[in-house]
């Protein structure tokens, strides 16, 4: 498995916007420069995220985007969902015949079906706010280095 450009943008942008303190709504230009992304391709990005509900966009002066439900009932599997589609290994293609049918039943089980059930409970386990948290530790502790 390997995330897209779009799958990391979109988790970086999400932990920025989620590491915000004020509640408001934060324009997608400032998520941008403070993350060397492109502004349009980070349009494409939250149009993602905004179709699948994890965030809202308001238009005008006062617009930008914010978080539509609590950081910590979002999930990294829904994050990528949204913007890779599955991430779950394809099934085996299982043979009629007896001997193809065992080694493919095999394969299924015993690899694709264990990878995909611990990478399911890995990407629901995470938390965009474990992700926030951890983003705030490393900044805190990046501040209280000092160099000789």
């Amino acid at each position: 498995m390997k995330f897209s450009k779009k799958c990391r943008y979109g988790l970086r942008a999400l932990i920025d916007l989620s590491a915000d303190p004020g509640n408001d709504h934060i324009v997608l230009g400032s998520i941008a420069k403070r993350n060397g992304i492109s502004p349009q391709y980070l349009e494409q990005v939250f149009a993602s995220l905004r179709r699948a509900g994890i965030v809202k966009g308001i238009k005008g002066s006062q617009g930008g985007y914010r978080l539509n439900a609590d950081p910590k009932e979002i999930t990294a599997a829904m994050i990528v969902e949204a913007l890779d589609g599955s991430y779950r290994i394809e099934d085996e293609e299982i043979p009629d015949d007896s001997h193809g049918y065992g080694i493919g039943a095999s394969i299924q089980e015993l690899v694709i079906d264990r990878i995909n059930d611990q990478m399911d409970r890995l990407l629901r386990e995470i938390t965009l706010e474990d992700l926030r948290k951890r983003y705030l530790d490393h900044r805190e502790y990046s501040q209280d280095m000092y160099y000789i």
